[in-house]
Parts: structure tokens; C-alpha cells; sequence
């Protein structure tokens, strides 16, 4: 069975692309899935886009249709945590959905309703994997913890004070919750990591264009390292 990796952005997928043996390509969805070979794994790995219905519809094409036994999110976020500056890292141990709101029928605010969990916990192993990934080669910093995941594009200082206060997250961004709510309801192991690219909450940013090749070193330098792991 193959590990389904899932970009947020074509650059973070375009040095791991280059470096797989592909075998063939699909395309469900408006979403390209690529087929092949790298270090040894079988793979599919494609681009979901922005938002959390692209990546939720992925990450069930994924499961569904390619039979994946495991998904790797990688993707860029803002940091939240005091200490997150860009060109960190932030190994999700768990996701919540910040923009869910049914807190007028007394539910906590994230809460999905009629769903048996808060937040969804990444794998164990994944996460340790993760970090051993991260401590193999050079990064400013990784930390493990809460992720957040909305709808928005976040830069109100006010926003993040209130996300840090409410979700004690270390980072936020569109995409990893409801990969890791598909991923919960079906029972498949999977990871989210993303890359600092900015925090309103201690005034750090860097430049897109200065970011993005950091961004894309970080990530398929975590991917390959998981991959040898594996």
C-alpha cells in the first residue's frame, strides 16, 4: 500500500516530484495524483489547494479511490506560539477546526457536532517520525503541538491572540484539520507539518519570496528523512 502526500502550494511539491520515479498520473476532482517511486516507497502524491473542502475531498479520493495506507500534510502556516518564527517548523500532535461555531446549542467553540472527538490526534508514530525527520538535517527550530485550521486567511493580531487563547495553538492555516478529520473517520494513520512563514502575535515575517525556497527545502527534506524511516 502507497503513502499518500498531500501539498498545499505546486513549489513544495516540485523538488519531491522531480525526484520520484513516476509511473503514471490521474486527475478526480481537478486534483493531478501523481504515481511512483521515491526512496524506495510507493507514492501518490498531489497538490489539494486551498481550503478545507479541496483538501478534505483529496484526502477521501486518496483513501478511497488509491487505497493510501498513510497520509503526509505539508503545507505553510502562520505561527501563533510566542517562540514560532519563520523558518520553524510545527509537527501537528493534534488539529482543530477554529471556525467551527455551534456554540449557540452549548458546544465548545471547535467542536464539530455529533463527532465522538474535540481535536484529531495525529498518529504517534507518524509524529515521532516526524521529529526525527526534523532533527536530522538543519532547521532553526520544530516544535510539536496544536494546529488550527479555518476558512480565513489570518492576520489580525486580535485573531491570533484569540486563537492562542481559546486553542492554545501553536500555528494556524487552511488546510490540515479537515485532512485530519477524514483521515479520523476512516481510520487511516497520518501527519500534518507545516512551515512558519509568518507570526503576527511576536511581529516576525519574512518576505514570500525569501520564504518559499525555505519552505520547499524544509519540506522535502521532511518528507525524503520520514521516508527513509518509514
Amino acid at each position: 500500500m502507497s503513502i499518500g502526500i498531500i501539498g498545499a502550494m505546486d513549489e513544495e511539491l516540485e523538488i519531491l516530484l522531480k525526484e520520484t520515479e513516476i509511473s503514471k498520473k490521474e486527475n478526480k476532482a481537478n486534483m493531478e495524483f501523481n504515481f511512483g517511486i521515491i526512496l524506495g516507497k510507493e507514492v501518490v502524491i498531489v497538490r489539494c489547494g486551498i481550503g478545507k473542502v479541496n483538501a478534505a475531498i483529496c484526502a477521501q479520493i486518496l483513501i478511497d479511490d488509491f487505497n493510501v495506507s498513510r497520509i503526509i500534510n505539508v503545507g505553510i502556516a502562520g505561527g501563533i506560539g510566542k517562540d514560532v518564527v519563520p523558518g520553524d517548523i510545527v509537527i501537528a500532535e493534534n488539529l482543530v477546526q477554529h471556525d467551527m461555531d455551534t456554540t449557540a446549542f452549548g458546544d465548545k467553540i471547535g467542536q464539530i457536532p455529533r463527532v465522538d472527538t474535540y481535536d484529531f490526534k495525529c498518529d504517534d508514530e507518524m509524529v515521532e517520525i516526524a521529529k526525527k525527520a526534523c532533527a536530522s538535517f538543519e532547521v532553526n527550530n520544530y516544535y510539536v503541538g496544536r494546529i488550527v485550521s479555518g476558512d480565513q486567511f489570518i492576520a489580525d493580531i486580535d485573531k491570533i491572540i484569540w486563537l492562542k487563547e481559546n486553542f492554545n495553538a501553536l500555528a494556524c492555516e487552511m488546510e490540515g484539520a479537515s485532512i485530519a478529520q477524514v483521515c479520523y473517520l476512516n481510520a487511516i494513520p497520518f501527519v500534518v507539518i507545516r512551515s512558519i512563514s509568518d507570526n503576527a502575535n511576536n511581529g516576525a515575517h519574512m518576505d514570500y519570496e525569501k520564504f518559499t525556497p525555505i519552505a520547499v527545502k524544509n519540506s522535502t527534506n521532511i518528507i525524503e528523512n520520514m521516508l527513509r524511516l518509514m
